[in-house]
């Protein structure tokens, strides 16, 4: 048997805004994404919001995907635990 390694991609932070336009409810939203593609990270988008919000594929509107700097996509799990009580 012959197992082939895929190259993986770089994992990048994407910011993805958007709006959720449902019948008596509408809301912008920003997100960030970690993903190796935009394509990706707005895939990811929909499930989370599908998953979490209930919110369908067709009342949700992608405005916008922008790759972040690596220094601003720092979250508090990147932090030592003796800067992230601070």
């Amino acid at each position: 048997m012959v197992v082939r390694a895929m190259a993986m991609g770089t994992v990048k932070v994407f910011l993805v805004r958007g709006v959720i336009e449902k019948p008596n409810w509408q809301t912008e939203f920003r997100k960030e994404v970690r993903a190796t593609k935009p394509e990706e990270a707005v895939e990811k988008t929909y499930c989370e919001f599908g998953s979490r919000h209930r919110v369908k594929r067709f009342q949700m509107k992608i405005l916008d995907v922008q790759e972040m700097p690596s220094e601003a996509a720092g979250s508090a799990s990147d932090l030592s635990p003796s800067e992230a009580g601070k």
